[in-house]
């Protein structure tokens, strides 16, 4: 089973960037798709973006469209979540998660098996 580690959180003001990466151990890494979500106090779990196995499919929630870009890299077992024009409201813990590939990629909580510890990122106004 792989295993994920996050890292790349931190503070930034609104406006500006970070890049999340997620390292992934295990040899079927390649085959899953992937996932990033983010939770802030007294909320649910959010998908924040998805990506195919290989990379060629991806999927956005609407509050960050056009602003996140999440990418993957198969040979260095990671996966990536380019963050830029950041917003208050993007405050949260975000995780990255994987799932087996179903045909698309989703952002149902309930499709992901295994999850990270969660990195913070705080945008300050």
């Amino acid at each position: 089973q792989v295993q994920l580690v996050e890292s790349g959180g931190g503070s930034v003001q609104a406006g500006g960037s970070l890049r999340l990466s997620c390292a992934a151990s295990g040899y079927t890494y390649s085959s899953l798709q992937m996932a990033w979500f983010r939770q802030s106090p007294g909320k649910e779990r959010e998908g924040v973006a998805s990506i195919s196995p290989r990379g060629i499919t991806r999927t956005y929630a609407d509050s960050v469209k056009g602003r996140f870009t999440i990418s993957r890299d198969n040979w260095k077992y990671a996966l990536y979540l380019q963050m830029d024009s950041l917003k208050p409201e993007d405050t949260a813990n975000y995780y990255c998660a994987a799932a087996k590939w179903g045909g698309a990629p989703t952002l149902r909580r309930d499709e992901y098996n295994t999850w990270g510890q969660g990195t913070q990122v705080t945008v300050s106004s």
